[in-house]
């Protein structure tokens, strides 16, 4: 399965992003889910917080989750709060 990230995940746009991403994934099968962040532009650390929240609900459903496509702001604030490993990111 393949699930994009919107432009924007900021704090305002967290729950509505997150709500999107869950109901996509109840619909999931397969072993991996693909999330690409190529898109994302602007984002602050409420994306740290969903990306978390999505991977944790990948693994309940015994998934793998691949982050694609990450930009650099992203991987630098993921180096930043000590995730970037957790997603295989490298900065």
């Amino acid at each position: 399965m393949r699930l994009e990230l919107p432009s924007r995940l900021t704090m305002q746009e967290a729950t509505a992003v997150l709500g999107g991403l869950q109901e996509a994934l109840s619909r999931s099968s397969g072993p991996t889910v693909h999330l690409d962040a190529a898109a994302l532009g602007e984002l602050d650390t409420a994306a740290i917080a969903v990306l978390l929240q999505c991977r944790r609900l990948v693994q309940a459903r015994g998934m793998a989750l691949s982050l694609d496509a990450v930009p650099p702001q992203l991987a630098a604030l993921m180096s930043l709060y000590g995730v970037a490993e957790l997603f295989g990111v490298q900065v």
